[in-house]
């Protein structure tokens, strides 16, 4: 296993991609580690999922405070913490320029959606209120628009006859559960160029032929 690289996670709900991260790294599919958990809400469930598993974990109250202040708390601990990647997992907050232009290139996102249709906050109702027969999730590094930056692994999801919201969101977070970390992975090995618009992912195994994929679900190549 390579050297691991040390992981900031920012969160804002129950933390379920976190913990596909966590279990990815346990569980040794990732050279990487979780080495601080931040949330800009005190409730968040992922902060619990952190103290379970021994991670540090912060609370940075957004309240009463400037963007680029709140950001400035989140980039010190992350610094403390000696962070080498990003990753956005469920965060509600844009993030400002200064701090996405600082990280860049190691700040990553996942989206409930195939950007860049369905950008904000619900990918996945936005999805099935459209009508769309295909959708699915989305990594990508993040820039200074909402859903915007360079795409890295996409995978897609079809919407059945009979779904709502819950039930399309549930089967795309079991796919998020996977390119997440496999996104982690790439990043890891150092197989991800930024090229313009584009990623482009430098050859090597495939997860396809590593562990078990879900059926009816459309991989990208790099996964």
């Amino acid at each position: 296993m390579l050297n691991r690289i040390k992981v900031g996670v920012l969160a804002s709900g129950r933390g379920t991609d976190l913990q596909s991260i966590i279990d990815a790294s346990e569980k040794g599919m990732i050279d990487a580690v979780v080495s601080v958990v931040i949330s800009d809400r005190r409730d968040a469930f992922a902060l619990k999922r952190a103290e379970k598993h021994g991670i540090p974990h912060y609370f940075v109250d957004p309240k009463e405070k400037k963007r680029e202040e709140h950001e400035q708390e989140i980039d010190e601990l992350l610094k403390k913490h000696e962070v080498d990647l990003v990753v956005g997992a469920g965060y509600m907050r844009v993030l400002s320029p200064w701090f996405v232009k600082k990280w860049f290139g190691k700040l990553i996102n996942i989206h409930p959606a195939l950007l860049p249709s369905f950008k904000g906050t619900n990918g996945q109702g936005d999805a099935l209120n459209y009508g769309v027969k295909i959708t699915g999730c989305t990594t990508h590094f993040m820039d200074n628009e909402m859903d915007h930056g360079p795409i890295i692994l996409q995978a897609a999801v079809k919407v059945l006859p009979d779904d709502d919201r819950d039930s399309l969101a549930n089967r795309i977070l079991e796919v998020e559960h996977q390119i997440l970390p496999r996104t982690i992975q790439l990043f890891a090995e150092n197989r991800l160029k930024i090229e313009g618009r584009k990623v482009r992912i430098i050859p090597g195994d495939s997860w396809k032929d590593k562990y078990k994929t879900l059926p009816d679900v459309l991989y990208c190549e790099g996964y």
